[in-house]
């Protein structure tokens, strides 16, 4: 575009004699302001380009430096300008991936997809969170994913500590967690241990009977009174047991709403060995509160063994390859705990959401 001095709006300098240096401040500012137009016009503005959908201006600088498009699909996708290729994105969405509803996808996908050889159980898995998240969001979701994804992996983990359906990674572990990681529902337990004691005895007298409620696992006298099964309320044997049932609901850490979590109380009989197993996952803990504990019973949990006592708690990691024994005399009578599932210190708030949408009962 030509420009012409006669146009330009001159100062009335002219009686000065500077009509020469005039023009010429006024001409560089104006080559100034051309180069400022040239260069915001080709570069990309941040935090208006979508990722897969390139701005007119960006398209045209491709196009000028690199190669043909040809519809959508641009084969100088690899030659872009070296503005575009210090602009950090995940990935490029298509026009038909967003016509899928499948964009949302994107910011795990853009880092490792998942491998096909994976388990039935961890495609299901995987399926439930891919819903979740496009219900709710991505966030906070990185390690269940990654998780997922080393499902495959699952037997390569140490012996010593092997969950059998879900691995949450970067989550720390040890065999026996101490009290102050859920100090609240530990004082609350405790505080009811009479109570609790009390309807136990009163189950316990009407006789161990699956027609009563009790789930009989062997033949000396291993049996379990479930309050909880899987994530899902036993009414008859709540009702049973009100005020223990109310102390459950008053936990802040119980897991009661997907099938990882269970509570009830659990009998072993003298002389009776639960040989060694590895609980389903090491997003919870599992607290068992002494009810009645003879002499002789001792609980080993990662190589580390413990004993119960009335009226208090263990916090125990079950992922651990664990033993239960009770090796005193006949006479001796059961080992009695009120076991309670409760969530890992360690797993966040949006992981509990997310893994109580995966394995929730009704799945």
């Amino acid at each position: 575009m030509h420009w012409s001095m006669n146009t330009l709006p001159l100062p009335p300098y002219v009686e000065l004699g500077v009509h020469s240096l005039s023009g010429l401040l006024w001409t560089l500012l104006l080559l100034f302001l051309w180069h400022c137009y040239r260069i915001g016009s080709d570069l990309p503005i941040p935090g208006h380009t979508h990722a897969g959908k390139l701005k007119s201006g960006s398209r045209r600088s491709m196009m000028s430096r690199g190669g043909s498009c040809a519809g959508t699909k641009c084969s100088a996708r690899s030659k872009l300008s070296r503005s575009d290729q210090i602009t950090p994105f995940i990935s490029m969405e298509t026009e038909e991936d967003e016509e899928q509803g499948q964009g949302y996808l994107t910011p795990v996908l853009s880092h490792a997809l998942f491998p096909a050889q994976a388990s039935a159980e961890a495609k299901k898995l995987y399926a439930a969170l891919q819903e979740y998240a496009k219900r709710y969001s991505w966030v906070g979701m990185g390690r269940i994913h990654k998780g997922l994804r080393e499902q495959v992996r699952l037997n390569d983990h140490s012996a010593i500590q092997k969950p059998h359906l879900f691995f949450l990674p970067d989550v720390p572990s040890v065999p026996f967690f101490p009290r102050d990681a859920h100090r609240h529902d530990i004082e609350v337990l405790e505080a009811n241990y009479s109570v609790i004691l009390a309807e136990f005895k009163a189950v316990y007298q009407r006789g161990i009977d699956p027609k009563l409620g009790w789930t009989c696992l062997g033949p000396k006298g291993q049996a379990v009174f479930p309050l909880y099964s899987a994530g899902v309320c036993v009414a008859g044997n709540c009702r049973s047991c009100p005020c223990t049932y109310r102390t459950l609901l008053s936990l802040r850490t119980f897991i009661s709403s997907n099938s990882l979590g269970s509570a009830g109380f659990w009998l072993l009989g003298p002389g009776a060995t639960l040989g060694s197993s590895y609980g389903p996952t090491n997003t919870r803990l599992r607290c068992h509160l002494g009810l009645q504990t003879p002499p002789s019973c001792e609980l080993v949990v990662g190589g580390e063994p413990q004993c119960w006592s009335e009226g208090h708690c263990l916090l125990v990691d079950d992922s651990f390859l664990h033993t239960v024994s009770h090796k005193g005399p006949p006479d001796a009578g059961p080992r009695v705990i009120l076991s309670v599932d409760l969530w890992h210190p360690n797993v966040a708030a949006a992981e509990r959401q997310a893994l109580d949408f995966m394995f929730s009962p009704d799945l």
